[in-house]
């Protein structure tokens, strides 16, 4: 995983994040769903925080937390969690390889987990990370995210599918879930607007000629023969630091 392409292409694209994002605002919405009221966190961290989807909807809904950690790659992105509480931590760093000696009762994460490089280590590590009872709560997305780019350019992000996450937590009390999202655009160019604007074209650093681009459209509306689609695929994962 290119981590220096990752933290430009996302640094390029945070004014335009927040209204382009849309899918990943309804994720953060429903993976707090998950917490159901339940629970006093008194440390939070959050990992790839961005511009906040998250964070805002978890400081509405935690009300009594006494530190909150943010992390992302991108250090712009302190402005956005500082509007949203300042009382908030936020660290510019890699939250793969973050390392704190403290423990967490609540660690969470919106449309990160698909940068990782290793995700069943991240998973271990960060469990170690929660007190007992603590809650990783985090979301992801599937095979079928993207598939409409993967078919046009043969390119893609190494997704786990529902059955593979299910795996590497299936030892600890959890809850998994999965959803798809088809998006409509009118053109496939506007697909890739779409994505440049949500910081998520980073899977190849060199720029695309208009041989690239023709290619590109003559390959996606091959595919979708009656309208340019962007499909998603959410999967949320609840896990508790407690043994079945």
């Amino acid at each position: 995983m290119n981590k220096d392409l990752i933290q430009k292409r996302f640094a390029r694209s945070l004014e335009t994040y927040n209204n382009s994002a849309k899918v990943q605002r309804l994720m953060a919405d429903k993976l707090l769903g998950f917490l159901d009221g339940s629970g006093e966190f008194s440390d939070i961290l959050e990992l790839g925080c961005g511009t906040g989807f998250l964070t805002q909807c978890a400081v509405k809904e935690i009300k009594n937390f006494k530190s909150y950690t943010a992390i992302d790659i991108v250090e712009n992105c302190r402005r956005y969690i500082k509007n949203i509480d300042d009382s908030i931590e936020f660290v510019c760093a890699d939250a793969e390889t973050f390392e704190s000696g403290k423990k967490y009762d609540l660690i969470l994460s919106n449309a990160f987990f698909q940068w990782i490089d290793n995700t069943s280590d991240m998973i271990d590590k960060l469990m170690q990370k929660l007190n007992p009872n603590g809650v990783l709560l985090f979301s992801t997305f599937g095979k079928e995210n993207f598939r409409e780019i993967f078919l046009s350019t043969g390119k893609t992000l190494l997704y786990k599918s529902k059955q593979e996450l299910e795996n590497m937590i299936g030892n600890y009390r959890h809850e998994i879930e999965e959803e798809i999202y088809v998006l409509s655009f009118k053109t496939p160019l506007e697909v890739l607007k779409h994505l440049k604007s949500t910081g998520v074209n980073s899977l190849e650093s060199s720029a695309w000629t208009k041989r690239d681009m023709f290619k590109f459209e003559e390959e996606y509306n091959n595919y979708c023969l009656a309208r340019p689609t962007l499909t998603y695929n959410p999967i949320y994962v609840k896990i508790l630091n407690s043994l079945k």
